[in-house]
C-alpha cells in the first residue's frame, strides 16, 4: 500500500470527518438527538444541525487535514 496510501488516508478521513457533520452519518449524534426529543428538548432540524456542524467542524477538519495530509 505504499502508491495509494494517500489516497486511503483521504478516503478515511472523510469517511469519518464527514460523519460527523450529520444527525444520521454517526450513531452517537442520532442517538443524542432522539434521547433529547423524547424528554421535550428542541433540537435543531436535520439542515440546522449540518448549519451548525459545518460552522462549527469545518475549520477544525481543515486544520486537521492540513497537519495530517499536507
Amino acid at each position: 500500500m505504499t502508491a495509494l496510501r494517500p489516497a486511503l488516508a483521504a478516503i478515511s478521513m472523510g469517511a469519518v470527518y464527514m460523519g460527523a457533520l450529520t444527525y444520521i452519518g454517526n450513531a452517537p449524534n442520532f442517538m443524542i438527538y432522539a434521547i433529547a426529543t423524547e424528554r421535550g428538548i428542541k433540537m435543531p432540524s436535520f439542515f440546522g444541525y449540518i448549519a451548525w456542524s459545518v460552522a462549527v467542524l469545518a475549520p477544525v477538519f481543515a486544520a486537521l487535514t492540513y497537519l495530517f495530509v499536507m
